[in-house]
């Protein structure tokens, strides 16, 4: 590893006209070997900075390379003693996330500026099944197995998959490889609505026999970014390499950092608020406090529907909840609660994404509480460099049940291994049925998963489950409500330690 190093750093040097002594390689290697994780930013940022030194000649020394590290590192100190706008911890609402569409004759991503309203015209309905087509597909188009080969081969001897638009089936013979969505079929839960990828051939009737099929490839999250040229889909804000490099450095040393997750919270249950009042005891007397707790819903053990009639005394609830905080003044000073709706709380309808729960509601404990946040569901956290999606929806269940073929038991028979691998691979939170699952039409880019984040909270009643695939970690917190399970989340190693009263 540290020869490849060397030969990246004579190299990027070498062209831009630098002649290297062996004492400034070694001082340039020590730098760079304290960002492992980006160590190519690291040397376009010391480049770039040696670019701007008044330099006597182009034969670099470690005395020249020395006053380029300290002139860093000063800045980074000065950075770090003045507040900036990025915070280590930052909350986006999902109704504040970017919207891009892939362009598929310029083969790259155009922002949305205009507002999206909430009630989408009949267009939006079929742009929602569209975009999130053109998404994967752009994906799979760069895909070892799926591109063209440079020069004309034998199908049989060629190991590509090339794909074929559905219209150009009629009249070829022999197999092809299609990719699109199923209308009404072994890893993962096949259901209405997921876009696959299929290898069969076209019968004389006008009828495409399919002989296997599977999910869209993933694509590595580094390979993601380079292609989208500093687009922000995340809704965190676009970084320097500077920033990026620095926050990189302050996640590495956030060891101590933790979230605290619970799932299911019903306030109008006094076994659950008693058992809620011992986990903020217990942390409250920890040496170094949560940096933030998240509570998911459900809030209420019933259903806040319209046959609902206790909306002012939730409203008190969420005031003893607050009470509660208050009286753990560690935890109230020192640490954030963050606050997202389940799918049985109060709000306008079930659709997603569902915005925060209303204030009506939140007033009461806020004034107990003044830095709690209430966020939509789903909603995003960027830690640091670190890109986390919550979201609380009974999915595993909906999704075994609009399940069309039951998965492989080949690789796993562990449901939530093949919920995970579903979401990833389609890179969307939720890919059921609109009649099982409503989504608003112009806000479905909200649920998007791409670039793939580097965690996935799926706050479910089912039980805890962790599980890291592709690099990605993802979990479930469990039903706090139910069997008073909850995770503490290390966010700088990506740790999930699993609790329980």
């Amino acid at each position: 590893m540290g020869g490849q190093t060397r030969k990246k750093i004579q190299k990027k040097l070498k062209i831009r006209g630098y002649s290297l002594k062996m004492d400034g390689l070694e001082e340039i290697l020590s730098f760079v070997n304290r960002f492992e994780d980006a160590q190519d930013e690291a040397i376009d940022l010391l480049l770039d900075q040696l670019d701007q030194q008044s330099l006597k000649s182009s034969i670099i020394n470690k005395e020249t390379v020395h006053q380029v590290i300290s002139l860093l590192l000063e800045a980074e100190a000065a950075e770090e003693e003045c507040p900036t706008s990025h915070s280590s911890i930052r909350v986006i609402d999902a109704f504040l996330v970017p919207k891009f569409r892939y362009d598929s004759i310029k083969k790259h991503f155009l922002q949305q500026a205009d507002w999206l309203s909430i009630h989408g015209e009949a267009s939006a309905k079929a742009a929602l099944y569209r975009d999130r087509f053109l998404l994967l597909f752009q994906r799979v188009s760069r895909d070892q197995h799926f591109i063209k080969p440079a020069f004309n081969i034998d199908d049989e001897t060629s190991q590509s998959c090339q794909l074929s638009p559905i219209q150009s089936l009629v009249g070829q013979r022999g197999r092809r490889w299609v990719m699109g969505l199923i209308s009404q079929l072994e890893d993962g839960f096949f259901t209405e609505n997921t876009i696959i990828v299929a290898e069969g051939e076209m019968l004389s009737e006008g009828i495409f026999q399919v002989i296997t099929c599977g999910f869209p490839p993933l694509e590595d999250r580094d390979k993601s970014l380079k292609i989208l040229a500093g687009h922000d889909f995340f809704g965190g804000g676009s970084l320097t390499k500077e920033e990026t490099l620095r926050l990189a450095d302050l996640e590495k040393r956030a060891v101590n950092d933790m979230f605290v997750i619970l799932s299911d919270i019903w306030l109008d249950n006094e076994q659950v608020m008693e058992k809620l009042e011992i986990v903020l005891d217990g942390f409250e007397r920890v040496e170094i406090v949560p940096s933030l707790f998240v509570f998911m819903g459900n809030f209420c053990s019933h259903p806040c529907n319209l046959s609902f009639h206790s909306f002012s005394s939730l409203r008190l609830q969420f005031g003893k909840l607050g009470r509660m905080i208050e009286a753990h003044p560690r935890l109230k000073e020192q640490s954030r609660f963050l606050f997202i709706p389940g799918p049985d709380d109060a709000g306008p309808s079930t659709v997603l994404p569902r915005c925060a729960l209303p204030k009506y509601l939140t007033e009461e404990l806020q004034k107990h509480v003044p830095n709690a946040i209430f966020s939509s569901n789903p909603c995003r956290i960027k830690f640091y460099t670190e890109e986390i999606v919550f979201f609380r929806q009974d999915l595993l269940y909906k999704m075994r049940r609009s399940c069309l073929i039951r998965p492989s038991t080949e690789e796993t028979d562990d449901p939530f291994e093949h919920l995970v691998a579903t979401i990833t691979h389609q890179s969307h939170l939720c890919p059921l049925p609109l009649f099982v699952q409503p989504i608003i039409w112009n806000y479905d880019h909200c649920l998007h998963l791409y670039p793939t984040p580097h965690a996935i909270i799926l706050g479910d009643r089912s039980e805890q489950k962790a599980f890291k695939y592709t690099g990605t970690t993802c979990f479930n917190p469990g039903s706090f409500s139910d069997d008073s399970t909850f995770v503490a989340y290390r966010p700088s190693t990506q740790e999930v330690e699993f609790s329980a009263l």
